[in-house]
């Protein structure tokens, strides 16, 4: 197997070398990786060690490109990202992967905002409590990232809302759009240098496009930085949401090809989508704070400590379920820094402790209440890891990195609606994962830089205690080893870049979902699986001279390649072997240009393609490929020396495409499809004061 896959790695960088050397058109890749302090924050390594195939940069400039009421479209921009929106407000997220293990939701991904850790104790990542304006940059690591952030197979996220430099001033904007959509965006930037604050409010809502597909959320942040001397750096997080959206649920093929608007019908035992007012109401609160402090001529060291609460309220087409999720923990990173000579040493090490203590209650649903409880569990979630990681930079050119955490994960979960009352228990203990990175850089145009890392991913809580009700402590953690190659490849005084990644992730005891005969989820252990393939993006900017009429232009093209099958895995008396895994198209291409023009009018297109994407491990079902195109045009003027003003009008999906973007995977009934909207409008007006 090694042999194997070390031939094919050199075979991928020798066609990717063919590939570049012919390659003349400008194209790219999403995500700018222009701030090079919050790429270093990734692995607390020299920003230049890192590859941008790996690592990429979300900036509000590329995120915010359609109607304003989620990243979608931004995430969707990166090769080897993917978000889906099942209905507005209900998200799933998957770097490098499927929604094998995402029915709903975010999972298997670590998300932090702040330095804080923004993944629960459970393994969720309730990522719709973000609206566009909450965090000003993300940082996305694609593949496992377990050598300085515990357990995962699935990336990083790392989300910072103090913009580097954010002049003192006021923004508000609002829009409004097809569906009933409504945005209003505020934001204020004030204090001095020592004390710099970010507050930042938003207000989203829509109607829908499907029935009983409404949305309501409003968001407040608050960031204050505190430089109370040269040596230490206090930094104090607040977030709040309060939302509420309503959950059409998926159709068949023959009731999404006859009315795509409709919400799941009533079906054999089970009421419809709008007879029980399907919904989800929820709440979030995360508080924490961060000190950073210089403890000695080498030593740095960065400490955090958080409280988050949830309150979650789910209507359902089979129950009714209340949750209520309080949790705290830290993190903790020392690091030491040594120059000689030409070479660099840097030493990091650190630890984090997350403690979860949930309830979680399910009742009967009689039209849209709750009714008689069937279920009633308490939930205790320990997670904790510690790291070490070793860096070694050398002329600066070349570049060596060696890390590795232990991890421990444990849960306990008590029924107490049933005698007697027992805990089942169960500890996922000493799961080391290793990450090794040599990058060179040969010259000005060219790096390459290769990697190994494993991860190790436990189940979810909502793996562990799914909407059947079924304690499923059995399952076993996911575990798996990655090899990379990239290349980053620079032209015409670095306005045109290259990013060429191959990888070879095996994935052992794959975590699936499957849906019982009712639609309840529930998840299985499905062997191992296979998942090989090559990203590419090309990006280039420019500027013009002060007196042309064309001011900037940015085109950015990415590409992915994903071949995902199961490699083993059996399941009552079939045979899944060498299919592809569901949720994963084997090609996806976007495309984006911007123009922008010297009297303050500028023009944004975005084109997405993705090929089929099989819906059933039995590869007996797949929604069609589908293309998106979109457009923005608007206008910046100066009303006064420090107030600025803008007025912007575009569309998406202007080919008016049926599609489903976050098909519901191996659905009982074959209801997989959850229609995203027709042709829809917006516009909307903005205000800046500086």
């Amino acid at each position: 197997m090694q042999i194997k896959i070390g031939l094919w790695l050199v075979g991928s960088f020798i066609f990717q070398t063919a590939a570049i050397s012919q390659t003349n058109t400008p194209v790219s890749d999403t995500l700018t990786g222009s701030d090079s302090a919050l790429i270093t924050q990734a692995f607390g390594a020299n920003s230049r060690s890192l590859s941008t195939a790996v690592v990429r940069q979300v900036v509000n400039n590329n995120a915010d490109r359609t109607n304003k009421t989620s990243l979608v479209g931004g995430f969707n921009t990166v090769a080897g990202v993917r978000m889906e929106e099942r209905s507005p407000g209900s998200y799933r997220l998957n770097i490098r992967g499927s929604s094998l293990r995402s029915p709903f939701g975010v999972r298997n991904i670590k998300m932090y905002f702040n330095d804080i850790p923004f993944t629960d104790a459970g393994g969720n990542t309730y990522f719709n409590q973000l609206a566009i304006n909450t965090a000003n940059t993300l940082v996305i690591v694609k593949g496992p990232a377990g050598s300085m952030y515990g357990a995962g197979t699935g990336g990083l996220v790392l989300m910072q809302s103090l913009a580097p430099n954010q002049a003192k001033g006021i923004s508000a904007e609002y829009s409004a759009g097809s569906f009933g959509l409504h945005n209003v965006l505020v934001a204020a930037d004030f204090g001095k240098a020592e004390n710099r604050n970010h507050i930042s409010y938003a207000h989203n809502q829509s109607d829908g496009y499907r029935n009983q597909s409404a949305m309501r959320r409003d968001n407040a942040a608050w960031t204050s930085q505190l430089k109370s001397t040269n040596k230490q750096q206090l930094t104090a997080t607040l977030l709040y949401t309060n939302m509420e959206y309503e959950t059409p649920g998926g159709l068949t093929l023959a009731e999404y090809n006859a009315n795509p608007k409709a919400a799941r019908p009533a079906a054999g035992g089970s009421p419809s989508a709008e007879a029980v007012d399907a919904a989800i109401y929820q709440q979030n609160v995360l508080a924490g704070i961060s000190n950073k402090q210089t403890l000695h001529t080498n030593w740095t060291n960065t400490t955090s400590l958080y409280g988050a609460y949830a309150l979650i309220k789910n209507s359902a087409i089979r129950n009714y379920e209340n949750r209520v999720e309080p949790q705290l923990g830290g993190r903790t990173v020392f690091v030491f820094e040594k120059k000689k000579d030409n070479s660099l040493w840097k030493w990091t090490t650190g630890a984090e402790y997350q403690a979860g203590f949930f309830n979680t209650q399910v009742s009967r649903n009689k039209n849209g209440q709750r009714d008689s409880l069937l279920t009633n569990d308490d939930l205790q979630f320990n997670t904790g890891f510690v790291f070490t990681q070793l860096d070694y930079t050398w002329d600066n050119r070349l570049f060596l990195t060696g890390g590795v955490s232990i991890n421990q994960n444990k849960v306990s979960i008590t029924r107490n609606s049933t005698l007697p009352i027992v805990a089942q228990e169960r500890t996922y203990r000493n799961e080391w994962a290793p990450r090794i990175v040599a990058k060179y850089i040969w010259n000005d145009m060219l790096e390459t830089q290769a990697s190994f890392s494993k991860g190790f991913s436990p189940p979810t809580v909502a793996e562990l205690l799914p909407s059947t009700g079924r304690i499923s402590t059995d399952l076993e953690a996911e575990s798996g080893y990655n090899y990379e190659l990239s290349n980053d490849i620079y032209f015409l005084q670095k306005k045109l870049r290259l990013n060429v990644s191959a990888f070879y992730f095996l994935l052992n005891n794959t975590l699936v979902q499957q849906r019982d005969a009712s639609g309840g989820d529930y998840f299985v252990n499905a062997g191992s699986t296979s998942q090989w393939g090559i990203e590419s993006s090309l990006q280039y900017f420019t500027f013009f001279a002060q007196k042309s009429i064309v001011q900037h232009l940015n085109v950015q093209v990415a590409h992915s390649y994903h071949h995902f099958i199961y490699e083993d895995y059996k399941r009552l008396g079939v045979d899944y072997s060498n299919n592809q895994l569901p949720g994963v198209p084997l090609n996806t291409i976007s495309l984006l240009a911007d123009v922008e023009f010297s009297h303050g009018f500028y023009i944004n297109s975005t084109y997405y393609y993705n090929t089929s994407i099989m819906l059933n491990d039995a590869n007996t079902f797949k929604a069609e490929p589908f293309h998106l195109l979109g457009a923005r045009v608007g206008y910046k003027l100066k009303l006064a020396k420090k107030l600025s003003a803008h007025l912007f009008a575009g569309a998406d999906n202007l080919l008016n495409k049926t599609y489903s973007l976050g098909n519901d995977i191996n659905a009982a009934g074959n209801r997989f499809y959850n229609a995203a909207p027709a042709r829809n409008y917006y516009g909307g007006i903005g205000f800046d004061w500086r």
